[in-house]
């Protein structure tokens, strides 16, 4: 064994332990805090990164008009929101394997409810949405790439996604969120990546290939435990335990984990858990006219994961055809930041230029990707009368592993670049309310990390509207 996998190996093995630490001693003061005799109030206004239509599956924009208003006054009276959005996504490709057009639509329906308010339990929430997914999915069938064009790509299906209840607790300052959860929803999450449309701009591709079966995230939520304390307006944590198979024991179809869990019914507990922690910090720079926010974050499955090169008997896996060798647990660290950079004159607060980036590295003997990098720009109220129109300028960065490239060499594969990367470029613009267009450019070097299939040139909109 190389200096550099024991390094790796160790290191993830001090992960694994303090985790394991910090989960035991989580989940306790999740239980004390349950069962305590403390003020639990809450509004039961779902945040709009994960309830408005706009933002849900890390579509994520902040815009929440409806077309047709408010839910009806009897039910949003009885603290029931009811609502939902279509979405339309016609792209077309040049390039890649297969040039061509593909369309895809997703009607989304989401529930929300404040048990308070309907007499049940203070301080409790519930949220339930699911998709019907209809069309193709024009990476699958185009392009081949690790970054999808759009993040609402996926197997045709009618499923159920999230359906949870959260209990606040010490006047909101803490929530435990428990049921059928997207860790996509809230962690490794950039404000700014928003107003773009490719998916690795929420799961970025490196949590997508290298979770079991693309992890709890759409369109696969698992069951989960989520513990947020924030302690001060500037400081939140989050620790999140879920399911660490969205699909598991799925061998039929291919084993695509989509079509072996086609209705989102498969609420299975028979993988090992996966645990992620992330720590956000939120400051303002020049007098407050410049706020950002700074994320750390680990996450840790505590399953067996297999050597991408190395079999059983340290043997190359390219000349024995065995299974690579066992090893314990995977992990993952990342960090995000947002920050605005020039406040736009007269604009609303926030609005001008904003920065983004995000940062994530993982063990590479035994995950595909092990380096991803994200940058870009977002200029918002820079046009008069057009408050909500925003441009996005993004690059995104997936690096393969050193060692699946050394197995493809080993297998006498085609020399790979070793890396994808995506130029976006898309507008957001409110039509009417309720009613958002998002013209886009994407531009996708290496699909897969390969070098036989020519870079993509892809162009499309998305169309949603929200009622």
């Amino acid at each position: 064994m190389s200096d550099t996998q024991k390094s790796q190996d160790a290191l993830c093995v001090r992960m694994v332990s303090k985790l394991r630490e910090r989960l035991c001693t989580a989940t306790l003061g999740a239980l004390a805090l349950i069962s305590a005799p403390v003020a639990a109030s809450a509004s039961c206004d779902v945040p709009i990164e994960r309830l408005d239509p706009f933002v849900t599956a890390n579509g994520r924009l902040p815009i929440v008009d409806r077309i047709v208003g408010d839910a009806p006054s009897d039910l949003h009276a009885m603290g029931i929101d009811v609502g939902g959005a279509y979405i339309s996504e016609p792209f077309y490709n040049w390039g890649a394997f297969d040039e061509g057009g593909e369309y895809q639509g997703i009607l989304d329906i989401y529930v929300s409810a404040d048990m308070e308010r309907l007499g049940l339990w203070d301080g409790l929430c519930f949220f339930a949405n699911g998709f019907q997914i209809h069309g193709n999915s024009i990476t699958a069938a185009n392009i081949g790439g690790l970054m999808p064009v759009t993040s609402f790509e996926a197997v045709p299906a009618t499923r159920l996604f999230q359906l949870w209840f959260e209990q606040y607790l010490f006047n909101e300052t803490v929530s435990v969120r428990f049921g059928q959860l997207a860790a996509d929803e809230e962690f490794f999450l950039s404000d700014g990546t928003g107003y773009l449309i490719n998916g690795t701009w929420g799961w970025a591709s490196k949590a997508a290939e290298n979770a079991r079966r693309g992890g709890p995230a759409y369109p696969l939520a698992t069951p989960g435990v989520r513990v947020a304390v924030r302690p001060t307006e500037q400081t939140h944590l989050m620790v999140g335990v879920f399911n660490g198979d969205p699909a598991p024991d799925c061998n039929k179809d291919g084993g695509n984990p989509q079509r072996c869990t086609p209705d989102g019914l498969d609420w299975g507990l028979r993988d090992r858990p996966l645990l992620m922690v992330e720590a956000a910090y939120s400051y303002a720079l020049r007098g407050g006219e410049l706020p950002g926010t700074l994320k750390f974050g680990v996450w840790s499955h505590f399953g067996t994961f297999e050597n991408n090169r190395i079999d059983v008997g340290g043997e190359l896996i390219a000349i024995t055809n065995n299974r690579g060798k066992p090893i314990a647990g995977n992990c993952a660290l990342y960090t995000v930041l947002d920050q605005l950079i020039w406040a736009a004159p007269g604009a609303a607060e926030g609005q001008g230029i904003g920065f983004f980036t995000r940062f994530a590295g993982a063990p590479e003997d035994r995950n595909l990707i092990d380096f991803y990098f994200d940058v870009g720009l977002i200029f918002t109220g820079m046009i008069p009368g057009r408050p909500d129109d925003a441009l996005a300028i993004g690059y995104a960065y997936t690096g393969i592993s050193d060692d699946v490239q050394a197995f493809n060499r080993d297998a006498g594969e085609p020399i790979v670049a070793g890396y994808e990367a995506l130029i976006e470029v898309a507008y957001t613009m409110k039509v009417l309310d309720g009613w958002t267009l998002q013209p886009d450019f994407q531009y996708i070097f290496h699909p897969s990390g390969g070098t036989e299939a020519d870079d993509a040139q892809v162009v499309g909109f998305r169309n949603t509207l929200s009622f």
